[in-house]
Protein backbone atom coordinates (compact mmCIF):
# COMPACT_ATOMS: atom_id res chain seq x y z
CA UNK A 1 0.00 0.00 0.00
CA UNK A 2 1.63 3.59 -0.43
CA UNK A 3 1.47 6.27 1.29
CA UNK A 4 0.25 9.43 0.28
CA UNK A 5 2.79 11.81 -0.99
CA UNK A 6 1.91 14.83 1.51
CA UNK A 7 2.62 12.53 4.41
CA UNK A 8 5.95 11.59 2.89
CA UNK A 9 7.11 15.04 2.43
CA UNK A 10 6.48 15.36 6.36
CA UNK A 11 8.65 12.53 7.43
CA UNK A 12 11.43 13.46 5.31
CA UNK A 13 11.33 16.87 6.43
CA UNK A 14 11.03 15.83 10.31
CA UNK A 15 13.79 13.37 9.04
CA UNK A 16 16.35 16.19 8.25
CA UNK A 17 15.70 18.38 11.23
CA UNK A 18 18.62 16.58 13.06
CA UNK A 19 21.16 17.04 10.60
CA UNK A 20 20.44 20.62 10.75
CA UNK A 21 20.85 21.18 14.26
CA UNK A 22 23.73 19.01 14.05
CA UNK A 23 25.01 21.76 11.12
CA UNK A 24 23.77 24.54 13.01
CA UNK A 25 25.18 23.71 16.15
CA UNK A 26 28.62 22.89 14.74
CA UNK A 27 28.96 26.31 13.35
CA UNK A 28 27.69 27.86 16.11
CA UNK A 29 30.73 26.35 18.35
CA UNK A 30 33.64 27.41 15.49
CA UNK A 31 32.02 30.36 15.06
CA UNK A 32 32.50 30.75 19.45
CA UNK A 33 35.92 29.11 18.89
CA UNK A 34 37.31 31.69 16.35
CA UNK A 35 35.68 34.24 18.88
CA UNK A 36 37.78 33.34 21.70
CA UNK A 37 40.88 32.64 19.67
CA UNK A 38 40.52 36.28 18.34
CA UNK A 39 40.20 37.27 22.00
CA UNK A 40 42.96 35.42 22.92
CA UNK A 41 45.48 36.14 20.79
CA UNK A 42 44.59 39.97 21.01
CA UNK A 43 44.66 39.93 24.74
CA UNK A 44 48.21 38.24 25.03
CA UNK A 45 51.45 39.78 25.92
CA UNK A 46 50.92 43.39 26.74
CA UNK A 47 53.01 45.64 24.62
CA UNK A 48 56.09 46.74 26.64
CA UNK A 49 55.63 50.25 28.08
CA UNK A 50 58.41 53.02 26.67
CA UNK A 51 61.32 53.30 29.01
CA UNK A 52 62.46 56.56 30.16
CA UNK A 53 65.84 57.64 29.53
CA UNK A 54 68.24 57.19 32.23
CA UNK A 55 69.39 60.63 33.37
CA UNK A 56 72.74 60.78 32.99
CA UNK A 57 75.27 60.05 36.36
CA UNK A 58 76.39 63.03 38.71
CA UNK A 59 80.24 64.10 37.79
CA UNK A 60 81.04 64.64 41.58
CA UNK A 61 79.50 62.84 44.82
CA UNK A 62 81.34 65.08 47.66
CA UNK A 63 82.57 68.42 48.42
CA UNK A 64 86.13 69.93 49.20
CA UNK A 65 86.47 71.42 52.74
CA UNK A 66 85.41 75.07 52.28
CA UNK A 67 88.09 76.29 54.50
CA UNK A 68 91.01 74.55 52.76
CA UNK A 69 89.56 75.19 49.28
CA UNK A 70 91.66 78.63 48.70
CA UNK A 71 95.34 78.44 49.65
CA UNK A 72 96.73 80.12 52.26
CA UNK A 73 98.81 82.25 50.54
CA UNK A 74 95.71 83.36 48.79
CA UNK A 75 93.85 84.21 51.92
CA UNK A 76 96.71 85.96 53.09
CA UNK A 77 96.98 88.50 50.13
CA UNK A 78 93.58 89.17 49.82
CA UNK A 79 92.52 89.35 53.67
CA UNK A 80 95.48 90.60 55.17
CA UNK A 81 95.50 90.04 59.23
CA UNK A 82 92.63 87.99 58.90
CA UNK A 83 90.90 87.41 62.06
CA UNK A 84 90.35 83.84 62.07
CA UNK A 85 93.61 82.29 59.18
CA UNK A 86 92.07 79.15 58.94
CA UNK A 87 88.53 80.56 58.36
CA UNK A 88 84.76 80.67 59.87
CA UNK A 89 82.71 77.23 58.40
CA UNK A 90 79.28 78.03 57.98
CA UNK A 91 76.42 75.59 59.11
CA UNK A 92 75.01 72.76 57.30
CA UNK A 93 73.01 70.20 57.67
CA UNK A 94 74.56 68.10 54.94
CA UNK A 95 78.42 69.00 54.10
CA UNK A 96 78.51 67.26 51.00
CA UNK A 97 75.79 68.65 49.38
CA UNK A 98 76.36 72.23 50.75
CA UNK A 99 79.09 74.02 52.28
CA UNK A 100 80.84 77.10 53.17
CA UNK A 101 83.45 79.56 54.60
CA UNK A 102 84.29 82.90 55.36
CA UNK A 103 87.54 85.28 56.33
CA UNK A 104 87.56 88.73 57.32
CA UNK A 105 90.26 90.93 58.84
CA UNK A 106 91.04 94.98 59.28
CA UNK A 107 94.49 96.10 58.22
CA UNK A 108 95.79 98.94 60.20
CA UNK A 109 98.02 101.33 58.42
CA UNK A 110 98.05 103.87 60.87
CA UNK A 111 97.68 107.21 59.91
CA UNK A 112 97.12 106.10 56.35
CA UNK A 113 93.94 104.60 57.62
CA UNK A 114 92.80 100.78 57.25
CA UNK A 115 91.97 98.67 54.97
CA UNK A 116 89.02 96.24 55.02
CA UNK A 117 88.70 92.50 53.27
CA UNK A 118 85.97 90.15 53.49
CA UNK A 119 86.05 86.71 51.19
CA UNK A 120 83.32 84.01 51.38
CA UNK A 121 83.43 80.93 49.34
CA UNK A 122 79.88 78.63 49.07
CA UNK A 123 79.65 75.15 47.68
CA UNK A 124 76.39 73.43 46.57
CA UNK A 125 75.87 69.95 44.75
CA UNK A 126 73.11 68.61 43.32
CA UNK A 127 72.63 64.72 42.63
CA UNK A 128 70.59 63.26 39.60
CA UNK A 129 67.28 62.55 40.04
CA UNK A 130 65.18 60.60 37.29
CA UNK A 131 62.49 62.88 38.30
CA UNK A 132 64.17 66.26 38.57
CA UNK A 133 66.80 65.90 35.89
CA UNK A 134 70.92 64.79 35.76
CA UNK A 135 73.09 66.89 38.77
CA UNK A 136 74.36 68.88 36.15
CA UNK A 137 71.09 70.82 34.58
CA UNK A 138 69.69 71.12 38.32
CA UNK A 139 73.22 72.93 38.51
CA UNK A 140 73.20 75.24 35.73
CA UNK A 141 69.76 76.00 37.07
CA UNK A 142 71.36 77.50 40.67
CA UNK A 143 74.20 78.74 38.68
CA UNK A 144 71.62 81.05 36.38
CA UNK A 145 69.93 81.74 39.69
CA UNK A 146 73.29 82.44 41.69
CA UNK A 147 73.49 85.16 39.54
CA UNK A 148 70.29 86.42 39.38
CA UNK A 149 70.55 87.47 42.99
CA UNK A 150 74.32 88.51 42.92
CA UNK A 151 73.10 91.41 40.30
CA UNK A 152 69.88 91.99 42.75
CA UNK A 153 72.25 93.01 45.86
CA UNK A 154 69.85 95.12 47.95
CA UNK A 155 71.80 98.44 48.04
CA UNK A 156 74.21 97.62 44.79
CA UNK A 157 75.03 100.76 42.31
CA UNK A 158 76.93 100.33 38.73
CA UNK A 159 76.25 96.52 38.89
CA UNK A 160 77.68 94.92 35.92
CA UNK A 161 78.42 91.24 35.23
CA UNK A 162 80.86 89.83 32.71
CA UNK A 163 81.25 86.08 31.38
CA UNK A 164 84.49 84.77 32.62
CA UNK A 165 86.77 82.27 30.71
CA UNK A 166 89.07 79.89 32.38
CA UNK A 167 87.00 78.88 35.45
CA UNK A 168 84.96 75.71 35.60
CA UNK A 169 82.59 74.97 32.74
CA UNK A 170 80.95 78.37 33.09
CA UNK A 171 81.19 81.14 35.09
CA UNK A 172 80.56 85.05 35.40
CA UNK A 173 81.79 87.68 37.32
CA UNK A 174 79.39 90.40 38.90
CA UNK A 175 80.82 93.70 40.46
CA UNK A 176 79.25 96.55 42.18
CA UNK A 177 79.41 99.41 44.70
CA UNK A 178 77.85 99.30 47.96
CA UNK A 179 77.84 102.24 50.44
CA UNK A 180 77.65 101.08 54.29
CA UNK A 181 79.02 101.68 57.62
CA UNK A 182 79.52 105.36 56.07
CA UNK A 183 82.24 103.79 53.88
CA UNK A 184 82.41 103.17 50.26
CA UNK A 185 82.72 98.92 49.35
CA UNK A 186 84.39 97.51 46.07
CA UNK A 187 82.45 94.06 45.63
CA UNK A 188 83.19 91.26 43.06
CA UNK A 189 81.38 88.04 43.13
CA UNK A 190 82.34 85.19 41.08
CA UNK A 191 79.74 82.39 39.96
CA UNK A 192 80.99 79.22 38.42
CA UNK A 193 79.79 75.38 37.85
CA UNK A 194 82.06 72.44 37.56
CA UNK A 195 79.85 69.81 36.52
CA UNK A 196 77.12 69.12 39.04
CA UNK A 197 78.95 71.96 41.48
CA UNK A 198 77.94 75.66 41.84
CA UNK A 199 80.59 77.49 43.83
CA UNK A 200 79.72 80.68 44.56
CA UNK A 201 82.55 83.55 46.00
CA UNK A 202 82.43 87.06 47.09
CA UNK A 203 85.14 89.41 47.73
CA UNK A 204 85.08 93.11 48.65
CA UNK A 205 86.52 95.54 50.64
CA UNK A 206 86.58 99.48 52.21
CA UNK A 207 89.14 101.97 53.05
CA UNK A 208 88.24 102.81 56.57
CA UNK A 209 90.11 106.14 58.67
CA UNK A 210 90.31 108.09 55.20
CA UNK A 211 91.93 105.05 53.62
CA UNK A 212 90.86 104.70 50.05
CA UNK A 213 88.43 102.26 48.39
CA UNK A 214 90.33 99.54 46.70
CA UNK A 215 90.21 99.54 43.39
CA UNK A 216 87.34 97.47 41.30
CA UNK A 217 89.57 96.07 39.02
CA UNK A 218 92.20 94.87 42.08
CA UNK A 219 89.08 93.24 43.76
CA UNK A 220 88.12 91.17 40.57
CA UNK A 221 91.43 90.09 40.07
CA UNK A 222 91.68 88.73 43.73
CA UNK A 223 88.04 87.16 43.49
CA UNK A 224 88.52 85.39 40.00
CA UNK A 225 91.85 83.75 41.60
CA UNK A 226 89.93 82.69 45.16
CA UNK A 227 87.30 81.17 42.63
CA UNK A 228 89.31 79.58 40.16
CA UNK A 229 91.04 77.82 43.21
CA UNK A 230 87.79 76.41 44.95
CA UNK A 231 86.91 75.60 41.40
CA UNK A 232 89.87 73.39 41.17
CA UNK A 233 89.70 71.72 44.92
CA UNK A 234 86.16 69.93 43.64
CA UNK A 235 88.09 68.25 41.54
CA UNK A 236 91.13 67.04 43.82
CA UNK A 237 88.53 66.05 46.11
CA UNK A 238 86.91 63.80 43.44
CA UNK A 239 90.17 62.45 42.42
CA UNK A 240 91.54 62.19 46.05
CA UNK A 241 88.76 59.48 46.56
CA UNK A 242 89.57 57.94 43.02
CA UNK A 243 93.20 57.63 43.75
CA UNK A 244 94.62 55.37 46.69
CA UNK A 245 96.77 56.43 48.62
CA UNK A 246 100.04 55.75 48.78
CA UNK A 247 101.61 52.26 50.76
CA UNK A 248 102.21 53.47 54.23
CA UNK A 249 101.17 56.88 53.85
CA UNK A 250 99.05 56.85 56.49
CA UNK A 251 101.01 55.34 58.68
CA UNK A 252 103.76 57.70 58.24
CA UNK A 253 101.19 60.90 58.19
CA UNK A 254 99.98 59.74 61.33
CA UNK A 255 104.05 59.48 62.77
CA UNK A 256 104.43 62.96 61.29
CA UNK A 257 101.46 63.95 63.55
CA UNK A 258 102.77 62.19 66.65
CA UNK A 259 106.13 63.63 66.48
CA UNK A 260 105.33 67.86 65.74
CA UNK A 261 102.43 67.00 69.12
CA UNK A 262 105.32 65.77 70.82
CA UNK A 263 107.78 68.81 69.74
CA UNK A 264 104.97 70.93 70.76
CA UNK A 265 104.66 71.85 66.80
CA UNK A 266 102.30 73.92 64.89
CA UNK A 267 98.20 74.09 65.91
CA UNK A 268 95.26 75.60 64.67
CA UNK A 269 93.88 78.39 67.18
CA UNK A 270 91.71 80.82 67.69
CA UNK A 271 93.79 83.09 70.22
CA UNK A 272 96.18 85.52 68.47
CA UNK A 273 99.51 85.20 68.55
CA UNK A 274 101.73 87.27 70.85
CA UNK A 275 103.86 90.03 69.11
CA UNK A 276 107.53 90.55 70.69
CA UNK A 277 107.28 94.01 72.55
CA UNK A 278 110.06 96.71 71.97
CA UNK A 279 111.44 98.55 74.28
CA UNK A 280 111.04 102.25 74.65
CA UNK A 281 113.58 104.81 75.95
Amino acid sequence: MHRSAPRLSRILACAAVPVMLVAVGCSSDSGSDSKKNAGSSSSGTPSAKPSEPTVEAARFDDLPDPCASVAKKTVKDLVPEAKKENGTAGRSNDLAARSSCSWNGLDDKGVDGSQYRWLDVGFTRFDSDQSLGSGAKRATAEYTKQVAKAKASEGAEKVAADPTTGIGEEATTVTYGLSKTDEDFAYATVVARTGNVVVTLTYNGAGYAGAKTPSSASIVKGAQKAAKEAVAAVADTADAKVTPPAKGGSDDAEKDVKKDTAKGGDTDSDSPKSKPRTKTS
